[in-house]
């Protein structure tokens, strides 16, 4: 199967009521385990900050170590993990936030970054934009400036693109 022909979305399992009735999840189990739908999905999530001098990626766990480590490479650029409290070893900055149903923290080692780089973040799903809008605000907590923001899908009926503010935004698969 050429790369360049792979629609993105054929590789997208709809499950329903899950995790729990009356959700429709989107599993990306699919996707990751065939080569080329993985290969072009790198490749598109990279591809509109290619020539914009990113530093490094920066991702949340979990799934988005899964595509800002390989978009990382992909730009030759660092990775920077974005971690549940209490997870990094070093002298962290850390940023709470409030979600649906309660709230969450997120870290970053403190000399991650230098400030004024320029950081891609990653994620495998837009949907409310509460933890990406925190990992931003963290990274710039830190001097970076986010040069955008980079998606495989993004939930349309949901708020999270409005959440985001002026970042450029890119998305693959939109739902």
């Amino acid at each position: 199967m050429s790369s360049a022909a792979v629609n993105l979305k054929d590789f997208i399992r709809d499950v329903p009521d899950f995790p729990s009735k009356g959700i429709l999840f989107r599993d990306i189990a699919p996707l990751l385990g065939n080569a080329a739908a993985l290969a072009a999905a790198i490749r598109g999530l990279a591809e509109p900050f290619r020539t914009a001098g990113i530093a490094h990626i920066a991702a949340v766990e979990a799934r988005g170590f899964i595509f800002g480590s390989a978009v990382a490479r992909e730009l030759n650029a660092g990775f920077i993990p974005l971690r549940k409290k209490g997870k990094l070893p070093c002298v962290t900055e850390c940023f709470t936030y409030d979600l649906e149903y309660g709230v969450d923290t997120i870290e970053v080692h403190r000399d991650a970054i230098q400030p004024g780089e320029k950081i891609l973040m990653v994620d495998d799903l837009l949907a409310t934009g509460g933890t990406m809008a925190a990992a931003c605000s963290l990274m710039e907590r830190l001097g970076a400036e986010i040069a955008g923001l980079t998606f495989l899908i993004e939930l349309t009926g949901l708020p999270g693109r409005a959440r985001l503010g002026n970042y450029p935004i890119n998305v693959l698969i939109s739902y």
